[in-house]
């Protein structure tokens, strides 16, 4: 995978004694506990049929996928510091216009994304589940503080928080445009810890995927747990290192509470 970890971590096992209470319990905000996913398919058809033209005959299939990957993609050259981050926005635009025959300068670029940022956002929500979780585990663990770590920039996730209510349930937001680095780097999940001021075996993060979140988060020594809620596969080599650092995983947010008080193992199959 492209966002492994370098080295074997911060020397964290399966044996590792887990905090049978854990003070802090941090989330990945995009598909955590945000329905991204789900903004961003309503928001491309949305606009495409706003915008109309060469875009009107477009497959929405083949548009959701296009466009989710190409967010990936691009993404990921913003964490590599080979692009600033309306520069990937920008990338964006232009890639998937010039799928479909249509060239974008940069300041049209600019706009177009601008554009479908608007119908994007329309489609703003946390998943149904996020809420009842902090609730839950409130009531499992008395005092408990939450929080949340995101590979992008500040202003933009604050937005998102600040919009459906998330960041006042939050005690503190670590954005990997202001730490210097990003997850799985276990020094981002080490520097949310300082920021928390609370010891690694202290804290819990969750999040959608399992070699960025859950595997990065358990190598720098906090409980790692990966949220799947598609029922993916993990290849071998990923199930190995997440058995080996005692990763949980839960299909959704409502069984969080229950895994966290049972210790799951990893398992290899859902």
């Amino acid at each position: 995978m492209s966002d492994r970890l370098g080295g074997d971590g911060a020397g964290a096992s399966a044996l590792q004694a887990f905090a049978p209470s854990p003070s802090v319990v941090m989330f990945d905000l995009d598909d955590t506990v945000f329905a991204h996913r789900d903004a961003v398919d309503r928001g491309i058809l949305s606009h495409l049929r706003e915008l109309g033209g060469p875009f009107a005959s477009a497959d929405p299939s083949e548009t959701v996928t296009l466009w989710h990957a190409l967010e990936e993609e691009h993404y990921h050259s913003y964490l590599a510091g080979e692009l600033d981050f309306q520069g990937q926005r920008r990338a964006r635009a232009r890639d998937f216009a010039a799928a479909h025959g249509v060239h974008l300068a940069e300041a049209e670029a600019a706009a177009w994304y601008e554009a479908y940022f608007a119908h994007y956002e329309s489609g703003w929500r946390l998943h149904d589940d996020t809420l009842p979780c902090l609730s839950a585990l409130e009531a499992a663990y008395p005092g408990v503080r939450f929080g949340v770590i995101t590979n992008a920039g500040l202003a933009s996730q604050l937005q998102k928080l600040r919009f459906t209510g998330l960041a006042e349930c939050l005690e503190h937001v670590i954005a990997s445009e202001d730490a210097g680095f990003a997850k799985p780097d276990p020094r981002i999940f080490l520097h949310a810890c300082r920021v928390f001021e609370v010891a690694p075996s202290d804290a819990v993060y969750v999040g959608d995927r399992l070699w960025t979140d859950a595997i990065g988060a358990a190598a720098a020594g906090l409980t790692g747990v990966w949220l799947d809620r598609q029922s993916a596969t993990a290849d071998d080599a990923d199930t190995s290192e997440a058995t080996r650092l005692g990763v949980i995983r839960v299909a959704d947010l409502f069984t969080l509470p229950d895994a966290l008080a049972a210790r799951r193992p990893f398992p290899s199959a859902p």
